[in-house]
Parts: structure tokens; sequence; C-alpha cells
């Protein structure tokens, strides 16, 4: 495929944290991310996407944030110690972590914020891809409970954590239906 645009589409995929090497994303690349991140669409140009970077020491307070959470929430008969460990794992062995956070307006339906934020999100992943980071948006339920530690406003909710890292891993070929299966024509 020739066309860069539709190859970064066709190979963006997951990586996770066992991938990512030690190199630092440096504040260049993440401000160009989300930069690609703000260039979303927007019905009435109400760019509904906020986000929070974690970086360094903020890495280990987000972790230990987690942690935190995930202990205090979790029913004594679902409680374990590692997956209490693994919240802040996952934290502190990215190069850096960006809190997704959707802002309604008010103007729009919810639906259409959320779906303006995505697609700040799938700008975001494809420019990190384009830069050679790898990241994948997670969604624990945990985030329904960072709303204080974010810093959140009443018309403010956490949908995601993206966690990224350099890494060297090769690209790997899609898995996916066809999109004939998908697809019905109306002639």
């Amino acid at each position: 495929m020739s066309n860069e645009i539709l190859k970064a589409i066709q190979y963006r995929r997951t990586v996770n944290q066992a991938s990512f090497t030690e190199q630092p994303v440096s504040k260049d690349d993440i401000t160009l991310i989300l930069e690609a991140a703000n260039a979303a669409p927007t019905h009435k140009r109400t760019q509904p996407w906020r986000f929070v970077v974690f970086q360094n020491k903020g890495l280990q307070r987000l972790g230990d944030e987690l942690s935190r959470l995930y202990k205090e929430i979790t029913p004594v008969e679902k409680y374990s110690e590692l997956a209490e460990q693994n919240m802040a794992k996952k934290a502190t062995m990215s190069n850096v972590a960006i809190a997704i956070i959707v802002n309604y307006s008010g103007d729009l339906p919810e639906w259409e914020e959320l779906a303006a934020t995505s697609c700040a999100v799938q700008n975001l992943w494809l420019a990190a891809h384009s830069l050679n980071i790898g990241g994948y948006w997670a969604t624990p339920g945990l985030i329904n409970h960072l709303d204080s530690f974010l810093e959140l406003e009443a018309n403010q909710k956490c949908i995601g954590l993206f966690y990224m890292g350099h890494h060297d891993g090769e690209l790997r070929e899609p898995v996916r239906t066809p999109i004939a299966e998908k697809v019905r024509w109306e002639d």
C-alpha cells in the first residue's frame, strides 16, 4: 500500500507496556500527538476533548492512585493483591499516560461529544503510530472514580487512559473480517 495515511490506518495496533522500550517520549512528540488529536472533527466546534498528561513522577502518582482505588472499591471476595499491583504497574511501565476526558458542553447530545472525543483519540493513536510510539486505550472501571484526582468539573467525565511508549515491534497484519460482511449496498 503506497498511501501513508491508509497504511497507518490499516497497521495501527494496540501496543502494550511489555513492548515499550526505555526510550523516553519527548514533550515535543507528545505535543505533536496532542495537536493531531486537536484536529478531530467536532459538531458546532465544541472541541469536547480534554487531556491530562502523566510523565515521570506523574506516572507514579497515577499508579499509586489506581492501586489505592482498586483496593478501596474492590469487594473483598474479588480483591487480588496481584491485580492491585498491576493497576500501578500499567502506569509506571509506560513512558506516558494520558487521561482522556470528555467535556460535555450541554449544547449537543452527549453521544456527539463522546464521538468527537473518540475521533480525537483515533487521531492521537495514528499520530503516535507515525512516530513509532505504541499505545492503547485502557478503560478500567476505576476511571469512574478518578474525578477528584483529575480535578474534573461537573460536566466532565474520564473515558479512559491512553498508555504510550516507544517500541521496536514489527508491523502486524490487520485481523479484520471482510468489509463486505459489514456493508449493505442500496443502489
